[in-house]
C-alpha cells in the first residue's frame, strides 16, 4: 500500500496511542451527540411548557377583561330589544372608552363584518372587513364572527400594533351577543412571549455550545494524556528492547565463542592428536622403507590408516553436529533417527525414536529448529540427567507438529525449573518463540522421575500443499 504521507512514519508506540485515541474520539463524539440531543429535547419541553404557561396567563387575563367589560354594560344589554339602537350606541361608547395599557382595546363587529368599535384604529369604524386576512393569509374578521356565533373562543392572528404600527402576533378572546348579532372581544399582543421563548432558546444554544467546549477541552486533555503516556511507554519499551537486544547480542556472541571453543577442543584433543599419530606412523614407515625393511614398515602403516580412519569419522561427526547433511537430503525424521543412534552409541544410554509418517511439509527453519532442540536436549541429558533411557516422539497433526523428549533421569532442581536459567533451556525456548510455538517443561526432582520437554509448532510452520520440500508423491518422515 502506497504511503501518501512519506514524512509521517509512526512508531509502534505511536500507533498504539492512535489506536487508543480513535475509540476515545468516537466515544466523545457519541457522548456529544447524545448530550446535545437530550439537552435540546429537555430544553424544548421546558420552553414549550413556559410558552404554554405564558399564553395561559395571557388568555386568563383576556377572559377577565371581557368579563369585566360585559359586567359593565350588561344591565343595558339585558333590558334592550334586538333593534334598540340607543342601547347599542350607549354600549359602543362604553366599550370605546375601555382602553388599557399601550395597545389594549376592545373591538366589536356585527355578524355581517361591519366594524362598530375600534378605539385604537378609528379609521376602521363603519367599514365592512369581511374577508380580511393577515399577511400570512389567516382569516381575521370572518373567523372572529364564526367563533362568536358559537358562543366564545380564542383566535390568533397578525395585526398592526397600535404603538408601533408594525404587524405583531395577537391572541384574541371573543364572545357573541346573539340578540344584537355582535362579536365582542379584546386581544393582547404576544410578541413579548415570543421574545421570551426566543431568548430561552438562545440561552439553551449557548449552554449546549459551552457543553461542547467543555467536552472538547476534556477530550483534548485526554488525548494529550494518551499520547504522552504512549510516548513514555514507547521510550520505556525502546529502552527495554535495546537492553534485551544487547543482552541477546552478547548471548549470541557467547554461544558463538562457546561453539568455536568446543570445535577447537575437539579438533585439538581428537583430530589433531590422531593426525599427529598418523604422521609419526608414516615417519616410522618411511624410515623403515628407506632401510629396505619392508616387513616392519607394514605395522606403522596399518596403525596410521586406523588413526586416519578414526580422524575421518571425527571430522564427519563434527560436520554433522555443525550442519547434518541428512537433514537437507532426507528430512527431519532420518536426521533425528541418526542423531539418536549416534547418541546411544556414544553415551551407552538406551534411546528410542518414534515418528508418524506424514508429508514432508515442514518449513526448513522449523526442521532446523526441531533438530537443534533435540540436539540441545540430548546434550543436557548427557551432561546433567544421569538417565538410562531416552524416548523421542515426533508427530504431525491438524494443529501443527509436536515433538516430545523424555528421559528417566534425576530431573531438574526446583529453582532451575522455575527460572529456566540454563542457557540450553533458554536457547530452546527462544527457538520455539521465534516460530510462534509453545514450549513446556515437565520435571520433578528426586526419585528418578525424569524430565519431559514438549515442543509444539503451529500450522504456520507447515508449507501449503504444492510447496513441499520433497515431491508430494514421496511419503517421507518429516
Amino acid at each position: 500500500m502506497r504511503n501518501h504521507f512519506p514524512f509521517f512514519r509512526p512508531s509502534y508506540g505511536q500507533k498504539l496511542a492512535m489506536l487508543a485515541a480513535v475509540p476515545l474520539i468516537l466515544a466523545t463524539a457519541a457522548i456529544s451527540v447524545l448530550v446535545t440531543f437530550q439537552s435540546r429535547q429537555l430544553a424544548e419541553r421546558e420552553i414549550a411548557a413556559l410558552e404554554i404557561q405564558l399564553l395561559d396567563a395571557k388568555k386568563a387575563e383576556l377572559r377577565n377583561y371581557v368579563t369585566q367589560a360585559r359586567n359593565g354594560f350588561y344591565y343595558i344589554y339585558g333590558s334592550a330589544s334586538p333593534n334598540d339602537q340607543a342601547a347599542k350606541q350607549q354600549v359602543a361608547q362604553i366599550l370605546a372608552a375601555m382602553i388599557y395599557g399601550d395597545d389594549g382595546f376592545f373591538f366589536v363587529y356585527d355578524y355581517d363584518g361591519n366594524n362598530i368599535v375600534s378605539p385604537r384604529q378609528t379609521a376602521l369604524i363603519g367599514k365592512n372587513l369581511s374577508g380580511l386576512t393577515d399577511s400570512n393569509g389567516t382569516p381575521v374578521v370572518d373567523e372572529l364572527i364564526n367563533i362568536a356565533r358559537q358562543g366564545a373562543g380564542w383566535h390568533t392572528f397578525l395585526w398592526p400594533k397600535p404603538s408601533t404600527g408594525e404587524e405583531a402576533q395577537m391572541i384574541s378572546y371573543v364572545v357573541g351577543f346573539q340578540s344584537w348579532r355582535w362579536a365582542l372581544g379584546t386581544g393582547v399582543f404576544i410578541d413579548d412571549v415570543l421574545e421570551t421563548v426566543a431568548a430561552a432558546r438562545a440561552d439553551v444554544e449557548q449552554r449546549i455550545q459551552r457543553t461542547f467546549y467543555y467536552i472538547g477541552g476534556i477530550t483534548i486533555i485526554a488525548l494529550v494524556v494518551v499520547f504522552a503516556t504512549g510516548m513514555v511507554l514507547n521510550i520505556r519499551e525502546r529502552r527495554l528492547a535495546d537492553a534485551k537486544l544487547k543482552e541477546l547480542t552478547q548471548r549470541v556472541l557467547d554461544a558463538q565463542e562457546e561453539e568455536r571453543g568446543r570445535v577447537a577442543r575437539e579438533l585439538h584433543d581428537g583430530i589433531s592428536q590422531m593426525l599427529v599419530g598418523v604422521r609419526y606412523a608414516l615417519d616410522i614407515a618411511l624410515r623403515r622403507i628407506e632401510r629396505s625393511d619392508f616387513d616392519k614398515a607394514a605395522t606403522p602403516l596399518t596403525k596410521g590408516v586406523a588413526h586416519l580412519t578414526t580422524a575421518i569419522s571425527e571430522v564427519r561427526r563434527i560436520s554433522r553436529d555443525l550442519r547434518p547433511g541428512v537433514l537437507d537430503d532426507l528430512g527431519l525424521g532420518p536426521a533425528l533417527k541418526a542423531l539418536t543412534e549416534d547418541f546411544a552409541t556414544r553415551t551407552g544410554i538406551e534411546t528410542e525414536f518414534h515418528t508418524v509418517v506424514f508429508r514432508n511439509r515442514l518449513e526448513q527453519e522449523s526442521k532446523i529448529a526441531l533438530y537443534r532442540i533435540a540436539q540441545e536436549a540430548l546434550t543436557n541429558i548427557e551432561r546433567h540427567a544421569d538417565a538410562s533411557r531416552v524416548e523421542i516422539n515426533l508427530r504431525g497433526h491438524k494443529k501443527g507438529v509436536t515433538m516430545s523428549i523424555r528421559d528417566n533421569g534425576v530431573g531438574l532442581p526446583t529453582d532451575n525449573r522455575r527460572s529456566r536459567s540454563g542457557i540450553g533451556l533458554r536457547n530452546i525456548q527462544e527457538r520455539v518463540e521465534q516460530l510462534d510455538g509453545t514450549f513446556k517443561l515437565l520435571s520433578s526432582s528426586g526419585a528418578r522421575s525424569g524430565t519431559e520437554i514438549i515442543v509444539r509448532l503451529p500450522l504456520s510452520s507447515l508449507l501449503p500443499p504444492g510447496q513441499d520440500w520433497l515431491p508430494e508423491t514421496d511419503d517421507k518422515i518429516a
